[in-house]
């Protein structure tokens, strides 16, 4: 008997607390991109409402909802570290052009040209640039789904070890200041068209050019986020300029060194990663 009223007592307990999962879902998806699955979301939050229900000592005084909630969060973020920002098919294929890469650089000595692993790897140009662009863009998604860290940083996860998150933290960090690093249309098409994801016409519109402009001008940040990225966490990645005495490749050294100065002096304040926000 008293085994059935603890049944009926815990059940009334999820049922009146799932407007607590239903309001972090919403909450959350306010803050994640939009291809982000609320159903995903929600089912792992009445996973964890469901858990909670069981492990819940009434003695602590601590109210249900509000245990519930933390419990629920949790379950929510862990859901969130899972996603893979990018297709499987486009990570296999970044996989192996890097294969490709790395064997064209052993038979010819140097690093190879766009052309020649378009050849080996029996794609066109546009294929490689589109899949450079995509993964690049996983990279930003990753990004945005990571900024609001609060939570993050004090629930438990089972997952990525210390050095891992250190890692990750550094290289988001990394990402964020060259974005703020780039020049400012770049910069204005990154934000607009990644993080805020406005539609290429209305950016097109705002900056006074073609969306063809708007195209390039990403593909242009794309490839400078890139290699700011290599040059400082992965030099032996970085495609050296096909004109390294020329203009371009000032500009981008500039780049480069902009990118290293404003991390060094991020990384002396007490905060971790800064909102792009605040970098702007």
């Amino acid at each position: 008997m008293r085994q059935t009223e603890d049944t009926t007592e815990r059940d009334a307990l999820i049922t009146s607390s799932i407007p607590v999962v239903t309001h972090i879902v919403r909450e959350t998806m306010g803050r994640v991109p939009s291809h982000v699955s609320r159903d995903d979301l929600t089912s792992a939050g009445l996973t964890a409402l469901v858990q909670a229900s069981k492990s819940y000592d009434e003695s602590r005084g601590v109210p249900f909802a509000r245990y519930a909630a933390t419990r629920v969060r949790g379950a929510v973020l862990d859901e969130l570290r899972g996603i893979d920002w990018a297709s499987r098919s486009v990570r296999r294929r970044a996989r192996d052009l890097d294969a490709t890469r790395s064997q064209l650089a052993g038979i010819l000595g140097r690093v190879p040209s766009a052309g020649e692993v378009a050849q080996a790897a029996g794609l066109t140009l546009t294929e490689i640039a589109q899949n450079d662009e995509d993964i690049a863009r996983a990279q930003v998604l990753s990004l945005q789904g990571a900024q609001d860290s609060s939570l993050d940083d004090v629930l438990p996860a089972a997952g990525p070890t210390p050095e891992q998150l250190v890692e990750h933290r550094e290289r988001l960090a990394y990402l964020v200041e060259a974005v703020a690093e780039l020049p400012d249309r770049l910069r204005i098409v990154v934000s607009d068209y990644f993080l805020e994801e406005r539609p290429m016409a209305d950016i097109a519109a705002e900056l006074g050019v073609s969306e063809s402009r708007v195209s390039q001008m990403r593909a242009e940040a794309l490839v400078l986020l890139r290699d700011a990225l290599n040059h400082e966490l992965d030099p032996s990645r970085l495609t050296p300029h096909a004109r390294p005495n020329g203009s371009a490749a000032r500009r981008r050294d500039a780049y480069f060194a902009a990118v290293a100065s404003r991390h060094a002096v991020s990384t002396r304040r007490p905060a971790g990663v800064r909102s792009l926000d605040e970098t702007a």
